[in-house]
């Protein structure tokens, strides 16, 4: 099959959308049958709020993938358990137009409140490439994100702070100059990407199409003058 003319995958499409609650039917029955769309949010821990070093099936259990799929891309990501880490692992492609991978949780019910935080630390090993975060403070599915790009050194592990306050709020990957500041009072989900872009059509300069690997051990909290927990 030729580069650029691979086949989409409906079924990958529908999994996502039923994942996250984004089929208007599906989500009507599931509130029906549960009461809720959202999920538990984890517990804070000394501030922790991600430990992946436990391999614990209910951290994962919030994450999914979401891929260029659902915008007629090919792209495949998943998560799988490490050595004392998730991996975040897949392959990118440019074909169909496409170019991303992500991993996001599903919408927190109720939300977090991270008020008397400063910000995120996230304790990772990646490949060199450039990858982004996200916050969002609404439940929508075309929610505006709060981003944060970073970049990775290959097979070193790094501490990535990430303060609230320098976080760019983003609707479908342009920046939203007149949106308020995060409200991190009510933090709904977390997302990290993979792209070729940036923002506002800008190339991220250390894509790389191909096989990508990502390595997350902790999400830990900033507290009050910028200072993550002490381990």
């Amino acid at each position: 099959m030729t580069p650029g003319n691979r086949t989409w995958d409906l079924g990958r499409f529908l999994e996502i959308l039923r994942f996250f609650d984004a089929v208007p039917v599906l989500s009507w029955l599931q509130t029906m049958i549960s009461g809720s769309h959202g999920v538990t949010p984890p517990q804070l821990q000394d501030g922790v709020l991600f430990d992946f070093t436990q391999n614990s099936p209910n951290s994962l259990a919030l994450w999914g993938a979401l891929d260029d799929v659902v915008m007629g891309g090919v792209s495949q990501s998943r998560l799988e358990p490490g050595e004392q880490s998730l991996r975040f692992t897949g392959l990118v492609s440019t074909d169909n137009s496409g170019g991303f991978v992500s991993v996001r949780t599903r919408n927190f019910d109720p939300p977090l409140n991270l008020a008397a935080y400063q910000g995120l630390c996230l304790r990772l090993r990646g490949d060199g490439q450039r990858y982004k975060f996200f916050l969002r403070d609404q439940p929508g599915w075309d929610a505006i994100a709060y981003g944060y790009s970073f970049d990775t050194i290959a097979a070193e592990w790094i501490t990535v702070t990430i303060p609230f306050a320098q976080l760019t709020p983003l609707f479908r990957a342009r920046s939203q100059p007149q949106a308020p500041p995060l409200n991190s009072a009510r933090i709904c989900s977390l997302q990290l990407m993979l792209s070729k872009f940036e923002y506002d059509k800008i190339l991220n300069p250390k894509f790389t199409p191909g096989p990508f690997s990502l390595e997350l051990e902790q999400i830990t909290l900033l507290f009050g003058g910028g200072s993550p927990p002490q381990g």
